[in-house]
């Protein structure tokens, strides 16, 4: 049995680490023209990785923590097209766009928010742009099922798009009411049937646990409705309350949350209900069916995670587009602006528009290296860590492995001279072992709002 209330006390602020050094550490130094060096001297033989943020919705959503602008109006969105463009030529300038292109995400926002003819213009664009794409290429579109029509799926068909993911969170009623988003089981489940009657390969829902009103027995049937669905994959969210951030999180009675220790519940319940209906646990927060190419990649080993979850498509270069997009190469990171103005005024100066990054040294390199295996494959294997760093591990991390130890008392993690594999009760709290390894935290002191509880 575990002690959810005893394992209560590890919830803290700390990063999710979909990147290592996290976007807290991303700053103006790393300049416009350090960030056209390194595309312009990427290595051609490194395929590319296109993520495009479509960053528009109808109304807020209280708990999304993307970064969306709100609008009813069309002019907009065309707007936002004719830049988008304009930014993919202007790459050109700087990138070997004929590299092969091994994934492809719209992100959101509500990406089906754009018409179907919309959708196609931007496809066709992108295509134009970066012929190469592998036949292999994951394709893929977050969708938000009360905003999709038959001519939407059919232009992503036809375009490629062979994975869908969609936004569900909760299918209570009382939750769905105080995070603003009504969506029926019904509308769902015919959003579903239209991905599989396109012939979408894989489909993903998104839950979130830790949602006003949410307790163990309610969140119950909202998985047994989801497993109904017959997904290929879930992703699991951890609600991250950052109102400091959000202003729409404000709106959020805090008193409705659920305890940390009740959220564990759910997570541990989440866990035994989705390996009984079949799933894998992949990573921190996915699961698949033992068929995917996920749960493949993880008995390998070989599991990788960025800006878009958990992935089998490593060694590429993400290149980020569009507004607020984030792109990583093997030894940065590189922001596009996060408002509107400074964005199309770039574009408009002929500059694409980036606003901030982080180059990577050697210690950030050791670090993201221990700190994405961890929370991928949850298992470090030493000696190819030391092979392919040519440090020794246990001194390196003296202080890091100190910290472990206190892991290692609960049951949580077994530190070997082999290896360091974190226990299935260990998973739960995942982020907390990653943290000892991570060089920036102490500069964030307890009291500044920077990061999300990790429970």
């Amino acid at each position: 049995m575990i002690d959810f209330d005893k394992f209560a006390k590890y919830s803290k602020p700390g990063p999710r680490y979909t990147s290592y050094p996290t976007a807290v550490e991303f700053g103006e130094e790393f300049s416009y023209e350090k960030y056209i060096q390194k595309l312009e001297n990427q290595n051609p033989n490194r395929p590319l990785s296109l993520y495009f943020h479509l960053p528009f919705c109808r109304s807020a959503c209280y708990f999304c923590g993307c970064n969306v602008v709100f609008t009813s109006k069309e002019d907009k969105k065309s707007r936002y097209i004719s830049y988008l463009k304009r930014e993919m030529d202007l790459l050109k300038e700087h990138l070997n766009c004929e590299r092969e292109v091994i994934q492809l995400h719209f992100g959101g926002g509500t990406p089906t928010f754009f018409s179907a003819e919309q959708l196609n213009e931007i496809i066709e664009k992108i295509k134009e742009v970066f012929p190469n794409f592998s036949a292999e290429a994951e394709v893929s579109c977050e969708i938000d099922p009360r905003f999709l029509t038959a001519d939407q799926m059919r232009v992503l068909a036809e375009g490629g798009f062979n994975r869908v993911s969609f936004g569900v969170q909760d299918f209570n009623e009382q939750v769905q009411t105080a995070v603003h988003r009504q969506q029926s089981f019904e509308i769902t489940k015919k959003a579903v049937e239209l991905a599989r009657n396109y012939g979408m390969e894989s489909v993903n829902i998104d839950l979130i646990y830790g949602l006003p009103f949410q307790t163990l027995e309610s969140f119950k049937e909202t998985l047994k409705l989801t497993v109904e669905l017959d997904p290929d994959r879930l992703a699991i969210f951890n609600y991250a309350h950052v109102p400091w951030l959000k202003k729409t999180m404000r709106k959020i009675d805090e008193t409705t949350l659920p305890h940390p220790s009740e959220k564990l519940k759910i997570l541990k319940f989440t866990i035994d209900f989705l390996t009984s209906a079949g799933y894998k646990m992949i990573g921190m927060d996915h699961f698949a069916k033992p068929e995917d190419e996920l749960f493949k990649a993880i008995e390998k080993g070989e599991l990788h995670r960025n800006f878009q979850g958990y992935t089998t498509k490593g060694g590429a270069d993400l290149i980020g587009i569009g507004l607020t997009s984030i792109g990583e190469g093997e030894d940065y990171y590189a922001q596009n602006h996060k408002e509107m103005a400074p964005y199309e005024e770039a574009i408009e100066k002929g500059k694409l528009p980036y606003w901030r990054g982080v180059e990577l040294n050697l210690d950030d390199k050791i670090r993201k290296y221990v700190i994405m295996e961890l929370m991928a494959n949850f298992k470090l294997d030493i000696k190819r860590f030391e092979n392919q760093f040519g440090v020794d591990f246990k001194s390196y991390f003296k202080e890091a492995l100190e910290e472990l130890k206190e892991f290692e008392r609960e049951g949580l993690v077994t530190i070997g001279d082999e290896a360091i594999e974190v226990s299935k009760t260990g998973t739960l709290l995942i982020r907390n072992i990653a943290m000892p390894f991570d060089a920036y935290l102490k500069r964030h002191g307890e009291g500044k709002k920077v990061f999300s509880k990790t429970v």
